[in-house]
């Protein structure tokens, strides 16, 4: 997206790692869609749920993939971006999320997407590293200031969507900031693809 894009909104998909519909997570997405209210239109995606099993075997040919993955698909390519926010289970990427994203690898849907990836919960440092060296492997474009772990996160984002803590909505702007800037091709620092060895 080009100088003469930037006064468009981004078409943002919001993927949310949990399937609880009253999640911090649910309503950290609400709160980045307000912040970035004149930057981004937000699409949530419909359900992780929706998404079966990843067998190979059933993405053999172009097309034959089931409804659901090719649906997932299509949202992806029709986005500018991707934001997920995920909490983290069992020191782990929730796995249905993890699932999704595999029905993408052989697609190649999330390559050169810029992504931003937010992990909140309790704690999520590990599945924020796990999930960010996925992402990165399968080439997303990932500004360093695009990827934040927000611990206790209940104590910072309300029911209502609101982010109560000064400090996280800071960061939480520095990343709406960071995401654009990599959609609208400005200089910014991407991380480095993580060695396979």
């Amino acid at each position: 997206m080009n100088d003469t894009h930037m006064t468009q909104p981004i078409k943002l998909l919001a993927i949310c790692g949990s399937t609880r519909q009253s999640s911090s997570n649910h309503h950290l997405i609400k709160a980045i869609t307000e912040l970035g209210a004149g930057k981004f239109t937000v699409q949530l995606l419909d359900s992780l749920t929706a998404i079966p099993h990843f067998n190979p075997d059933l993405d053999m040919d172009a097309g034959s993939a089931p409804e659901a993955v090719q649906h997932f698909r299509a949202q992806l390519a029709a986005a500018d971006a991707v934001l997920i926010c995920t909490p983290e289970y069992a020191i782990g990427v929730p796995g249905t999320l993890k699932n999704a994203i595999d029905w993408t690898v052989s697609s190649m849907h999330f390559s050169q997407k810029p992504v931003a990836l937010i992990t909140a919960g309790t704690s999520g440092h590990k599945a924020h590293q796990s999930l960010l060296g996925t992402l990165l492997i399968i080439e997303s474009k990932i500004a360093e200031d695009a990827q934040l772990v927000i611990s206790s996160v209940r104590t910072k984002v309300n029911g209502e969507g609101v982010i109560t803590d000064a400090d996280t909505e800071t960061q939480v702007r520095k990343l709406i900031d960071a995401l654009a800037a990599v959609v609208w091709e400005k200089e910014t620092t991407l991380l480095p693809a993580p060695s396979l060895f």
